[in-house]
């Protein structure tokens, strides 16, 4: 890739295209990346055009994706891919030829990024109502 094309590529705005395609809040980015970090900082990140390598790695590990995802896609690029790839007649010739589209294992990931969105928001629940308690008890 030269460098012309690589400029192009916003890291940050990846990081958050990936991350809302996986159902990932940012406070929930930020819980995973610890407790340095938090939804305001996450916001920032995703608006920089590049991201340091070690802080790439662990968002990677987050989401369960490889760092190339953030480095290397261009929504542009991959727009003309597909319009140039699929149009009206490659459609009808995959369902002519009973062709089916598997996309199961998307659905998978997608289900288990869920789940764990579902146990963050939990555990951030709970600490507001420890918070509050202990607000509570100070205030007594």
């Amino acid at each position: 890739m030269n460098d012309s094309i690589s400029k192009k590529i916003h890291q940050g705005r990846n990081v958050k295209r990936f991350r809302e395609m996986l159902g990932f809040k940012q406070e929930a980015l930020a819980f995973e990346l610890g407790e340095d970090w938090s939804q305001k900082k996450i916001s920032a990140l995703e608006q920089k055009e590049e991201i340091e390598e070690s802080l790439l790695t662990q968002i990677a590990d987050v989401l369960k994706l490889p760092v190339d995802a953030f480095k290397n896609f261009d929504e542009e690029q991959a727009v003309n891919i597909i319009s140039n790839t699929f149009n009206e007649k490659a459609f009808e010739n995959a369902f002519a030829n009973n062709c089916t589209f598997n996309i199961n294992p998307l659905e998978e990931i997608k289900k288990l990024h869920e789940e764990k969105i579902a146990l963050y928001e939990r555990m951030l629940k709970e600490k507001d109502e420890m918070m509050a308690r202990l607000e509570r008890l100070i205030g007594k």
